[in-house]
C-alpha cells in the first residue's frame, strides 16, 4: 500500500495470477486460516506455490526492471559530485537495519528481546541489561536451532559446546566461513573477550562491568550465527 493505493511490486498479470489462485485455494478450502496463522504456515504455503511456478520471481520484480531503466540512464548522463553523509554513532547493540528475520510464533520471546535491544535499550544507559540479554538472546538462539535443524547435542553440553555444534552444522551447509568458525571454536576460551566466560561474568560477577564497546564488539563478532540461529 502507498498513498492509499496498491502498487504492485512484480508483474501485475503473474501477480493477479498468483491472488486468484489464493482466492481459489481459500473458497475451495484446500486452504484455511488455520494453515497460514503464523510465520512459518504462511511460508509452507508460498513454497508450495513456488514449486508449483504460481508465485512471480525475481526477474518479475518491477524494481529491479526501473533500476537498469535508472542506471542505463545514469550512465549516458554527466555524474555529479555527491556531498559526503556523516557516519551515524551506533546507540543500541543491535545496529538498526533490516536482518531479514521473520518471527513466527515459536520465537515470540526471541523477537521481545531483539527488539530491545536493536530499538530501545542504549548502550552508554543500559550495558548492564544489554549484557545480560545478549547473553539470553544468544542461548535461545542456539537452542532453537538445535532443535529446527535437528542438531545432536547432549543434556550437560554447556553453552559454549552447543555453540560450537550449531556452528559446526552451519559450517557444514556452507553457511558461514573458516573465519567465523574459528571465532566460535575460540569462544570456549576463557582469555578471549568474545567467550562464554565473558558472557558469565557480564551476568555473575560483581566486578566485571561492560563496556559499550566490548558489547558491540562480542555482538559484531557472533552477529552472523545468531541471524542463522534464528532463521532455522
Amino acid at each position: 500500500m502507498k498513498g492509499r493505493k496498491f502498487e504492485f511490486t512484480h508483474d501485475p498479470a503473474k501477480s493477479l495470477n498468483a491472488l486468484a489462485r489464493i482466492a481459489t485455494d481459500l473458497a475451495n478450502r484446500d486452504l484455511v486460516l488455520g494453515d497460514i496463522w503464523d510465520v512459518d504456515g504462511k511460508q509452507r504455503y508460498l513454497d508450495k506455490l513456488a514449486s508449483e511456478g504460481v508465485l512471480p520471481i525475481a526477474d518479475d520484480s518491477l524494481k529491479a526492471s526501473a533500476k537498469a531503466k535508472s542506471e542505463t540512464k545514469a550512465e549516458t548522463g554527466r555524474s555529479k559530485p555527491t556531498a559526503k553523509t556523516a557516519p551515524t554513532v551506533r546507540s543500541t547493540l543491535i545496529p538498526q537495519k533490516d536482518f531479514g528475520l521473520t518471527w513466527p510464533g515459536r520465537l515470540q520471546r526471541h523477537h521481545q528481546i531483539w527488539e530491545e535491544l536493536q530499538f530501545h535499550l542504549d548502550l552508554h544507559k543500559h550495558a548492564n541489561a544489554i549484557s545480560v540479554l545478549l547473553r539470553v538472546l544468544l542461548e535461545l538462539a542456539v537452542e532453537n536451532y538445535i532443535k529446527e535443524a535437528s542438531v545432536s547435542v547432549y543434556e550437560n553440553d554447556k553453552l559454549a559446546i552447543r555453540l560450537e555444534k550449531s556452528a559446526l552444522h552451519l559450517s557444514a551447509a556452507g553457511k558461514i566461513d573458516a573465519k567465523q568458525m574459528d571465532i566460535i571454536r575460540k569462544f570456549k576460551q576463557g582469555d578471549k573477550l568474545v567467550s562464554a566466560d565473558t558472557l558469565n561474568k557480564y551476568v555473575h560477577s560483581p566486578n566485571f562491568a561492560p563496556s559499550p564497546e566490548h558489547l558491540m564488539s562480542m555482538w559484531d563478532s557472533l552477529a552472523n550465527v545468531i541471524v542463522f540461529f534464528l532463521k532455522a
